[in-house]
């Protein structure tokens, strides 16, 4: 059975928490991939920024419905999701960007295990680490790849 290490990517393209936006989008380009992990000064994986993350920037921000009771009002929907895109439209690094908790496999994480990951999560790019430390990235055409 395949697992992660036997796919991943091992040289992997990172962003510092610091990382201005743009640097970031431009390097995605540049590089022709979806994401990249976000370190910190020691190696330590913090988060992942993906394009969708940075495309996230340009929407608009969906007011929320409310309604009216006893002189206020009550809004219909979740208010740390309209925090959520608040932060991702103002962010100005990619610290600020990322995603909290992203979803992380180890070297020795299955390959079925992996595939299911991505497809409920709806990820295309996966951070390996081992005890804390990036060590390897997995895209959907390291996944794509083993079906050869």
């Amino acid at each position: 059975m395949l697992t992660a290490k036997d796919i991943m990517t091992k040289e992997v393209t990172t962003f510092l928490p610091s990382t201005e936006i743009s640097e970031a989008a431009r390097i995605l380009l540049d590089k022709d991939i979806n994401g990249a992990p976000v370190v910190d000064d020691s190696g330590k994986l913090v988060g992942i920024v993906c394009q969708s993350d940075l495309i996230a920037q340009q929407k608009k921000i969906s007011i929320p419905s409310v309604f009216a009771i006893l002189d206020g009002f009550v809004p219909l929907g979740s208010i740390s999701k309209i925090e959520q895109e608040m932060r991702k439209i103002a962010a100005l690094t990619a610290g600020e960007a990322m995603p909290p908790k992203p979803k992380v496999v180890h070297p020795d994480t299955p390959l079925d295990d992996i595939a299911a990951i991505m497809v409920d999560h709806r990820l295309h790019t996966l951070p390996v680490a081992e005890d804390g430390k990036l060590v390897g990235i997995i895209g959907k055409a390291d996944v794509l790849s083993t079906l050869r």
